[in-house]
């Protein structure tokens, strides 16, 4: 199972990946207050989910630890697409079974393979979950 490691708040770059409010997201938003009365700069975070699209937003001490999730894209053979979950193969040959995503990268995955396509799946690994985050034809 993929982890999270502390990093300092002010460490963390705009299209980076955080988690906020217990979601894996990457920042779309940073926005640094001053130093306040009791001496500490604030950072505002805002970042989509990466495996729903929801947005959250957190704000923390500039000097505070926040948990930098980490994040593996990897690429897989279609083998199989049934009943809304994709099979999926390794360059080693190992097999994962991950849910059809809905919308646009959805429908691309199962009309090429329909048509007999060679699919090419991107899974996007972290925290223990997967996703499929793009999908194209092996040429």
């Amino acid at each position: 199972m993929t982890s999270s490691v502390p990093k300092q708040a002010s460490a963390f770059r705009k299209g980076g990946y955080i988690i906020l409010k217990e979601h894996v997201c990457k920042i779309v938003d940073m926005k640094t207050h001053k130093t306040g009365k009791h001496g500490h700069a604030k950072i505002n975070f805002t970042g989509t989910d990466i495996f729903t699209g929801n947005k959250y937003e957190e704000l923390q001490s500039a000097t505070h630890s926040m948990q930098e999730p980490e994040v593996t894209k990897d690429e897989y053979d279609v083998v199989d697409v049934q009943d809304g979950f994709a099979s999926l193969m390794d360059m080693e040959g190992n097999t994962l079974e991950v849910s059809i995503p809905e919308g646009k990268i959805g429908d691309e995955l199962k009309s090429g393979f329909e048509e007999g396509k060679t699919l090419i799946a991107i899974v996007t690994t972290t925290m223990g979950k997967n996703k499929i985050t793009q999908c194209r034809e092996d040429k």
